[in-house]
């Protein structure tokens, strides 16, 4: 731990229904949840007006809607997302070049870098509140929580103590305070089976964790995770806040509606997944050295492997066969909803077959009969659309050839409703402006 509270961790308050909310006038103040739309959807994130009705992220959309039916439900508008996360994280790399973005809508930020005259808590608090406006103002009236600590562990755990729109300082010395109440699951890296693990040993809280021995751990645990985990409820982490701006993996998935039971169409999928990695690699002139695969069961079980090679690669060959071997030890008898492939550990450099010998890289992918997949329809709830008469407006609901519209924007007051003829020729996709950056790339 540090002698200051210089570690800063920012989180925009429910990102994807914040944007969606200042976006869409209509929708300020009410429930909104984001994610698939469909039967076998699942939220990605809710407002805190849909919270309150016990909405959360992760949760099928099914269930989603029978807590709270009168919520607006939306796919996602990933170009408005990323413009808000491009604005929020060149604000904070403006104010220190250490910062760690750990999604879309959060990061670590070192103020050891800041260039602030002390490190004090006055100035560090008063620095979080400036930061906390000019957030606001960036993003057209996103609100952020911010967590100030000696490490990375405290500052996020900060950072959830006033949502939304808070800010919550740790004195360094009083952490142990902070954290002693809290339950286990406080502590990254506790999920459901080490929380019932612990449970069963007695172990509730941060104080109950703290009053038990490495050795104690370890064998309940394991030792990799019984050390972390020894040391967190001490408030003990000395991670530096690593910059990281490049690509960390490249993933195709895809999600379908009737669970898939068949092996050698799941591998096919697969197969055909591998090739579309392999091609945005070498597009972007990069290889991996990590495949994984990712499948989420019948039940919304999501498991996921991977296997490392000695060197990078971009050969669909390869990443297909890795993925199809990483399937073989699963149990999919139940049914498999979503099936992905990713490469991670990137490079931008093969290395060459120093024995020469040649890969099968010219075999033709399987013919694979696709089962059906969520893909949004033509008209999907939320997007962005614009019609010849009534300008820019978003999809209310579209269905048995009717798409409806609400005409409105981030800058107007909440717009009238029409419908017309889904094919109505007056009705188009609404798209943002390519910038001279992407058309660079």
């Amino acid at each position: 731990m540090r002698a200051h509270a210089s570690l800063l961790h920012l989180d925009l308050d429910a990102f994807f229904a914040a944007v969606e909310q200042r976006d869409k006038p209509s929708l300020r103040g009410k429930p909104v949840v984001v994610g698939g739309v469909g039967g076998r959807g699942v939220v990605a994130t809710a407002s805190y007006e849909a919270r309150k009705y016990g909405v959360r992220s992760a949760m099928s959309t099914r269930e989603a809607r029978s807590r709270c039916p009168h919520a607006a439900f939306l796919t996602g508008r990933f170009h408005a997302y990323r413009e808000a996360s491009t604005a929020v994280m060149s604000l904070l790399r403006s104010v220190s070049p250490l910062v760690e973005p750990l999604s879309l809508d959060e990061a670590f930020v070192d103020l050891e870098q800041a260039g602030l005259p002390d490190l004090e808590v006055p100035t560090v608090t008063a620095f979080a509140e400036e930061l906390r406006g000019r957030v606001s103002e960036a993003t057209r009236g996103l609100t952020a929580s911010v967590g100030l600590g000696t490490s990375k562990f405290i500052a996020k755990v900060a950072s959830d103590l006033d949502k939304p729109d808070g800010l919550v300082v740790v004195p360094p010395g009083t952490e142990a305070e902070l954290l002693r109440p809290m339950h286990v699951t406080v502590i990254p890296g506790v999920g459901p089976a080490t929380a019932e693990r612990l449970r069963r040993a007695g172990i509730h809280t941060v104080l109950d964790l703290e009053a038990v021995g490495l050795d104690e751990l370890v064998r309940l645990v394991g030792k990799a995770h019984g050390t972390g985990l020894f040391h967190l409820a001490r408030a003990e982490d000395d991670r530096a806040v690593v910059p990281e701006r490049e690509a960390k993996s490249v993933s195709v998935e895809g999600t379908y509606d009737t669970d898939l039971t068949d092996r050698r169409l799941m591998e096919g999928l697969l197969t055909r997944q591998a090739g579309e990695v392999a091609e945005r690699l070498r597009k972007h002139g990069l290889s991996g050295r990590t495949v994984s695969i990712k499948v989420r069961l019948h039940d919304f079980t999501t498991l996921s492997r991977s296997s490392t090679l000695h060197s990078p690669t971009d050969s669909t060959a390869t990443i297909a066969r890795l993925a199809r071997g990483l399937l073989t030890d699963l149990d999919t008898s139940g049914g498999v909803r979503l099936l992905g492939v990713g490469v991670s550990g990137l490079a931008d450099w093969i290395q060459e077959d120093l024995f020469g010998e040649t890969t099968d890289e010219a075999e033709e992918p399987p013919e694979v009969v696709e089962p059906p997949s969520t893909r949004r329809s033509t008209w999907a709830p939320g997007m962005d659309v614009e019609h010849a008469e009534m300008g820019r407006g978003w999809v209310w609901g579209a269905g048995r050839g009717v798409v409806t519209v609400r005409f409105e924007t981030a800058e107007s007051p909440a717009g009238p409703v029409r419908s017309y003829p889904e094919d109505d020729p007056q009705l188009s996709a609404w798209r943002p402006p390519v910038t001279e950056d992407e058309q660079a790339g």
